[in-house]
């Protein structure tokens, strides 16, 4: 299964960019979907998460929660990270992810999930 992100790019601070994922292979239902981000010298953080059965499940870690919107359209087998007042510090290479869900669906760990994409960049 490979994942395929797109929309990332160059944006001034307090702008708005909208992030895809193309997920071939990764069944409608019974997936826990999140989006990571690495920044250069730092480790990979989880932004947000979605359970692909439960779409008010959202979870976003606390740094980008009122500014980042995830959301998933099962019909076109794409999750999406919507990103508005964006910041400096939100500049990172971004990674969409999947693992079978189970448990609590969020994106406190990286290691969990077995599925990735090749990352796009996001610069503020």
């Amino acid at each position: 299964v490979q994942l395929v992100e797109s929309g990332g790019g160059s944006v001034q601070a307090g702008g708005t960019l909208t992030l895809s994922c193309k997920t071939p292979g990764i069944t409608p239902s019974g997936y826990c979907m999140g989006w990571f981000r690495q920044a250069p010298g730092k480790g990979r953080e989880g932004v947000a998460a979605i359970d692909s059965d439960d779409a008010g499940s959202a979870w976003y870690a606390d740094s980008v929660k009122g500014r980042f919107t995830v959301s998933e359209d099962n019909a076109k087998n794409e999750l999406y990270l919507q990103m508005t007042s964006l910041k400096p510090e939100d500049t990172a290479m971004y990674y969409c992810a999947a693992r079978s869900s189970g448990g609590y669906c969020n994106g406190g760990h990286a290691s969990p999930f077995g599925y990735w994409g090749q990352g796009t960049q996001v610069t503020v």
